[in-house]
């Protein structure tokens, strides 16, 4: 599995990438924008707001806190280490993204809420791809992981289309938060396999 999502995350992270170069690609980009601000109401803008606040990084940070002394409860400390490693890295390579490529957010006359930094790639969806990406891993061998990891892909996926229906985000910058993370943590994740089963070899 992880080297086939390794695979897909490419492949979207490559077209995320196009669609922020091909004028065609970035028209399309604005369209979908456009088109959700057409469809709001006032419940939908609701709970896109709240998804704003639970999604930014002090909730995030928070719930990696809260699960990382849940696992630390249970004496799993590489398991401390995966998700710290996991998150930490995917802020950091979207936020230095960000810097470098600075693209600029949708019209202002879009937004529905604040927002801060450049628009290539999400945060949020970033934030929400890496928990939703941990959450998969760790619980590959847990009696309820299909629901997991259904719990897992639903979250990621409301919190990238909320961040396009505020305003915020084209659809190019979504899809790059997602595939960043999911590349970082598999990538991690399949150092960390190599290193648990060289530890089983030794002992």
């Amino acid at each position: 599995m992880p080297y086939l999502l390794l695979c897909v995350e490419f492949f979207i992270f490559i077209f995320s990438v196009l669609m922020l170069l091909l004028p065609s690609l970035t028209h399309f980009d604005l369209a979908v924008v456009e088109w959700l601000s057409l469809h709001r109401t006032v419940y939908l803008n609701t709970i896109s707001i709240t998804l704003s606040t639970l999604g930014g990084m002090p909730f995030v940070l928070f719930l990696t806190i809260i699960w990382c002394l849940h696992q630390t409860w249970y004496k799993k400390y590489r398991n401390v280490i995966f998700i710290s490693l996991g998150l930490i890295g995917s802020i950091a390579t979207v936020w230095l993204l960000k810097y470098i490529i600075s693209r600029p957010r949708p019209p202002e006359m879009y937004h529905l809420v604040q927002n801060y930094g450049a628009s290539f790639p999400s945060a949020h969806s970033a934030y929400a791809a890496a928990l939703g990406c941990l959450a998969i891993y760790l619980s590959q061998k847990h009696p309820k992981r299909r629901l997991i990891w259904f719990c897992a892909f639903i979250w990621l996926l409301i919190m990238g289309i909320s961040r396009i229906y505020l305003g915020v985000h084209f659809p190019s910058d979504v899809l790059a938060g997602w595939s960043i993370s999911f590349i970082w943590i598999t990538l991690l994740y399949l150092l960390y396999a190599k290193f648990s089963r060289a530890k089983q070899i030794n002992f």
